[in-house]
């Protein structure tokens, strides 16, 4: 089975697929580093290059070309449940679980990373708080069509969840 991990960035997606590939013993694919790869260039130069719309294309297309007989972990961007049908795609292909964290548990995070964010670039830390408050908002109906809320779950809880089938 897939298991898509989706929610806002900084929630811990990537540190939470990482961990749970290690727990569950599969494999877990980042779908940013593979985009990547894929384009040779970082993210934050693709957006700067090539533009977001062209980046919103390449996570659709990774979703698509993924198999739904594989047994992986896959730690989706913040954004790419909220464009196309990807939230749908996800959903008929595998298990999608909302790392919906806290406020103060996401801020901590992208205040120490805005470097590595495209979308937060030259932000404040209260502008990257009224950011955070704006897009969870209009990021949240497609965030919540998933099958799981793990809220501040750890990797270790939602690996448990994933053995014993209570999902």
């Amino acid at each position: 089975m897939l298991y898509f991990l989706i929610g806002f960035m900084g929630s811990g997606k990537s540190y939470m697929g990482r961990n749970l590939s290690k727990e569950l013993e599969i494999s877990c694919i980042d779908m940013d580093e593979q985009i990547e790869l894929q384009e040779g260039i970082s993210i934050k130069e693709i957006f700067e290059v090539k533009g977001e719309n062209y980046f919103r294309n390449l996570e659709r297309e990774f979703l698509l070309s993924l198999n739904n007989d594989e047994n992986k972990i896959i730690s989706t961007g913040g954004g790419a449940p909220c464009f196309f049908d990807n939230m749908e795609i996800m959903n008929q292909k595998g298990l999608t679980i909302y790392l919906n964290r806290s406020k103060e548990t996401v801020l901590r995070q992208l205040f120490k990373s805005t470097h590595k964010r495209p979308l937060l670039k030259n932000k404040t830390e209260e502008e990257i708080s009224q950011y955070y408050d704006f897009k969870l908002a209009e990021r949240e109906p497609f965030y919540s069509r998933a099958k799981i809320h793990a809220g501040d779950m750890t990797y270790i809880e939602v690996a448990q969840m994933i053995r014993s089938g209570w999902l």
